[in-house]
């Protein structure tokens, strides 16, 4: 297997942590990415093999220059990093709730992709993972069957995760001529500190990061613009 240079942001703790720990295992060569340089350096020790730190706020555009100009060329980008603020329905919820929501879950993803398109770009295989959910899916959140719930809680996350969904398709899109493949993934949920609903669930954390490995490991005729479960299913926009 070649050797593969990833990104992997919010890498420090939860889901990203165990996607640099599994690329890393497999051979690879991982930035992993922490706004904080103390924890970012703990994971980093911690994984070992070809872990490195990359100090990097994804809502922070001069830490996002400062990370792009340490990364000459990249083959893997997975948007991992994302917050949940408040779990308010629309009619109660605070703009600034959605505001701190959308910076890290949408524009973030926005600004670091685009900061390392020149390093993808001179990949021979570039691959991109958004870090997505399954509450985001439209056709789940509706009509009498609905698998999740349909009164709007957790509106600010959920819609940015929908969002999110919609720009992973556009930059599939306006991607493909150059050979990237650009996939969004629904990890279910994990006992991670996303949300106390998380902190409290049994979800193996490993077992979604095994879903984006196989996304950042797709060969040349894998799928590109779409929305994927951590089993590989097909998840429903």
């Amino acid at each position: 297997m070649n050797n593969f240079t990833a990104l992997v942001t919010g890498a420090n703790k939860g889901i990203g942590k165990e996607i640099a720990r599994q690329l890393a295992a497999a051979g690879h060569t991982v930035y992993v990415g922490s706004r904080d340089a103390e924890r970012g350096q703990r994971a980093v020790d911690e994984i070992g093999g070809g872990a490195r730190l990359l100090v990097l706020d994804v809502t922070e555009t001069k830490s996002i220059a400062d990370a792009a100009e340490q990364v000459e060329t990249l083959d893997i980008l997975v948007n991992n990093a994302g917050i949940m603020v408040g779990g308010a329905t629309p009619p109660d919820a605070d703009l600034e709730s959605f505001r701190r929501t959308y910076e890290t879950n949408l524009f973030g993803v926005l600004a670091v992709t685009n900061a390392f398109l020149p390093a993808l770009r001179r990949s021979p295989r570039p691959r991109i993972v958004n870090i997505s959910s399954g509450t985001s899916s439209l056709t789940g959140s509706t009509g009498p069957d609905a698998q999740f719930n349909t009164t709007g809680s957790g509106a600010a996350y959920r819609s940015s995760k929908t969002a999110l969904n919609a720009l992973t398709l556009f930059y599939a899109q306006a991607l493909a001529p150059e050979g990237f493949r650009v996939n969004a993934l629904a990890p279910g949920l994990r006992k991670t500190d996303l949300a106390p609903r998380a902190a409290a669930s049994d979800g193996d954390p490993a077992e979604a990061a095994a879903g984006a490995v196989r996304l950042a490991l797709l060969p040349d005729d894998g799928p590109t613009g779409e929305f994927l479960s951590w089993d590989g299913t097909p998840v429903p926009w």
